[in-house]
């Protein structure tokens, strides 16, 4: 993992689009699936921002708190290297709320997840661990102060 610290929102959104490109074409026939760890305010959302620019999302992005998740369709108009990862929908999940594993069957994670273009940032991942793939990738977010966030990747 690598340590990174941001002072913007800005930042933090360029951090989330050069993680992306990173991602490379999909090698799995599961969808990408990425924990976001972190307390409130600790730039969750503003990294899945950041990814959805990024792939080209044309929605606004905020946080499925009380839907408990958003899907999103990339567009075609992204960058070739990321058109190149593969990934045809952006998955936001917020797992705060949800009391374990057996809740995310009922928001259909179970076939999101077996669809590898589909990627899956779900926050809050810790709540719902045994619901997850083994093995899965985790970033750590961190509130430093009032512009500044940690983030492990």
């Amino acid at each position: 993992m690598s340590e990174h610290l941001t002072k913007s929102l800005e930042e933090t959104q360029k951090l989330a689009a050069e993680w992306v490109a990173s991602l490379g074409n999909p090698v799995s026939k599961m969808a990408k699936v990425v924990g976001l760890s972190g307390e409130l305010g600790s730039g969750k959302t503003s990294f899945v921002q950041g990814v959805a620019k990024a792939l080209g999302v044309e929605e606004h992005v905020t946080s499925p708190t009380f839907i408990l998740e958003r899907i999103y369709p990339t567009s075609h108009l992204a960058s070739l290297e990321l058109r190149g990862a593969g990934f045809k929908q952006l998955v936001h999940i917020d797992a705060y709320r949800l009391e374990g594993a057996h809740e995310l069957k009922q928001i259909g994670f179970d076939e999101l997840a077996a669809d590898p273009s589909n990627l899956i940032l779900i926050e809050w991942p810790e709540r719902v661990a045994e619901g997850l793939p083994s093995g899965m990738t985790t970033l750590k977010f961190e509130f430093i102060d009032d512009q500044t966030r940690k983030i492990e990747l």
